[in-house]
């Protein structure tokens, strides 16, 4: 009979150290930002990955051929950690690119030869200029240390696709964005684009899901937009 209530008082001791830790774990939900940053990036993943299939199809340069290769195989692999991060975290993620990323598909789509890749590395410049500083936000405001820490493995990548593309643009005399002292794309930057108006093709523009349509969002836990590159 002792063994018996031994026994009880062990299972009831148990099921108190059980279930703070339960509570603890259903409580650690991503925030906001961390849930933005998510969807974002998977978002940016999605129009690169696109883009830079057709930069190795399209492409009259060979540089925009080997850099859309490069973008390929990188942000495959980041998506791969984010699809899993997601997961997760029960964050749901956009399944296809939003109206400005398409448009600025459809625009690669009809453009050929040097007009082709001016279009391509002017996009590629704004879309990762936003990555850029979305990834920044994370890091900075970003609660959940899962989401947090994707977002330091990518900063490194996105920034090494800026500048490869900075040095192609100069080679290609495009003008780019204005940049920090530190190299990071700065907030007020212009990238005029040569001949065309140009959709920024990276952060999405269409709300998350359960998210509130406005004309165009906000990077993930900032207030600042950067222009799109515009004819000068």
């Amino acid at each position: 009979m002792l063994g018996i209530k031994r026994l009880g008082l062990l299972a009831a001791l148990v099921l108190v150290g059980v279930a703070p830790a339960a509570a603890a774990q259903a409580a650690a939900q991503p925030s906001e930002q961390d849930t933005q940053y998510l969807q974002a990036i998977h978002q940016t993943n999605l129009y690169e990955i696109a883009a830079g299939e057709l930069a190795q199809e399209k492409g009259q340069n060979q540089q925009v051929k080997e850099l859309g290769q490069q973008f390929v195989t990188d942000h495959t692999e980041l998506d791969q950690s984010v699809q899993d991060l997601a997961g997760q975290l029960d964050v749901e993620l956009p399944g296809e690119p939003t109206t400005d990323q398409q448009t600025a598909l459809d625009q690669l789509n009809n453009a050929s030869g040097e007009e082709f890749d001016r279009l391509w590395v002017t996009q590629g410049l704004a879309g990762h200029t936003q990555a850029i500083q979305a990834t920044q936000t994370e890091i900075s405001q970003g609660t959940e240390q899962q989401v947090v820490q994707l977002a330091q493995t990518a900063l490194p990548v996105l920034q090494a696709h800026y500048d490869a593309l900075v040095a192609l643009a100069e080679e290609l005399g495009i003008p780019v964005p204005e940049t920090s002292p530190s190299g990071t794309p700065s907030p007020g930057g212009t990238a005029p684009a040569p001949g065309v108006t140009t959709p920024t093709p990276g952060i999405t523009t269409e709300p998350a899901p359960g998210g509130t349509v406005t004309e165009e969002a906000p990077v993930p836990g900032g207030t600042e937009e950067v222009p799109v590159p515009q004819e000068s």
